[in-house]
């Protein structure tokens, strides 16, 4: 299965905001969170009637509205429309293989991100679309499944004096989006931590699938390096958007969201060099090992020609032989042997040919 492009076959021809699931089934239904605040008061509860969430976004609280799974079609277009969204954010929402961005459409903004995570077990990167609609009143996110990295941000919500109560929904999105950002650093970290041991296994010369190892991460850095460059972009035009939803108050926020979707991109520039680097390193000491081997039989085939060249000599079946009517001619002929032998090493160990 292809994991840096998703297939489009069902596109093909299609008019624009024709809505189409592209991606994977990852739940069996779509459940809606909803989450209702201002300083003075919290609403955190499950909805069964999405028409039930469209009510708050007129209130004069912060709304945000939580959707797990995306493959029902009908469901996300009834949620498009009872928030008056537009058929290409619904096409994009639907899309699971969109690269991260940011649109505005004046009433409100469309930002999509990667979210990721690292599984362990299998050494692999994972990533997860993030759609996200921000509005004056309501921000709406759309993940692929249930299980995602904002527990943060609720716990920060849930107490009454954060200072996300007292905030608009331009702040609640930053917060999302550097909760995202900021776990980015943590799978790079994780990554990085054994990519810099594989440095060690490499200088020990312990073949213990170094190889397959270099090649796993470096395919793993450039599908983090997919997700992430777009989303250092996004961050980058949120910052200079000239629009009403973003106030002045929030800015400063962003732009040190900014430093660290910075640190997360140069983070995978590093590693992406040291991963090249080490496989420098490995081939060095493979060819190193190589020669090592080659120089030990190169030296033990110097010793043997002269003794192969004598003991042909002497072994050949001539009728007058002077040597052989001597009896002591046996010890005599491995006298010589071992004396040529000897000498040859004490010349190679004295040039320092080995």
């Amino acid at each position: 299965m292809a994991r840096f492009l998703k297939k489009r076959e069902q596109v093909k021809g299609r008019s624009p905001g024709s809505l189409i699931f592209i991606g994977t089934k990852k739940v069996d239904e779509v459940n809606v969170r909803l989450i209702d605040y201002d300083d003075h008061h919290l609403t955190d509860q499950a909805v069964e009637d999405i028409h039930d969430a469209s009510r708050y976004k007129t209130t004069g609280s912060v709304t945000w509205v939580n959707i797990n799974g995306l493959h029902d079609v009908a469901a996300i277009g009834n949620i498009g429309q009872a928030f008056d969204l537009h058929p290409l954010v619904i096409e994009d929402i639907l899309n699971t293989g969109q690269r991260p961005k940011i649109d505005d459409y004046e009433s409100y903004l469309f930002i999509v991100l990667k979210m990721i995570r690292f599984d362990k077990q299998t050494r692999m990167v994972a990533n997860e679309q993030l759609s996200m609609v921000v509005a004056d009143r309501f921000v709406l996110t759309f993940q692929e499944r249930p299980g995602d990295v904002f527990e943060p941000v609720r716990e920060r919500i849930r107490r009454r004096k954060s200072r996300i109560r007292g905030g608009g929904t331009d702040y609640l999105a930053y917060a999302l989006m550097d909760t995202v950002v900021e776990n980015y650093i943590s799978v790079i970290e994780h990554i990085g931590d054994q990519i810099e041991d594989l440095e060690e296994e490499i200088l020990s010369g312990q073949d213990n699938g170094v190889m397959e190892k270099i090649h796993l991460f470096k395919k793993e850095i450039s599908y983090l390096r997919k997700s992430i460059r777009p989303a250092r972009e996004a961050v980058f035009q949120m910052s200079r958007l000239e629009s009403d939803l973003i106030h002045e108050k929030t800015l400063p926020f962003i732009k040190d969201m900014e430093d660290l979707v910075i640190h997360a991109t140069e983070a995978i520039d590093t590693y992406r060099d040291l991963l090249t680097d080490q496989l420098n390193i490995y081939n060095s000491v493979v060819a190193n090992k190589m020669n090592d081997i080659m120089k030990v039989l190169t030296i033990f085939a110097a010793i043997f020609i002269p003794l192969t060249f004598i003991a042909g000599i002497y072994g050949t079946n001539f009728e007058y032989l002077p040597e052989l009517k001597y009896k002591y001619s046996y010890f005599i002929f491995w006298g010589v042997l071992v004396f040529i032998a000897g000498a040859s090493l004490y010349y190679f160990k004295k040039n320092k040919w080995f």
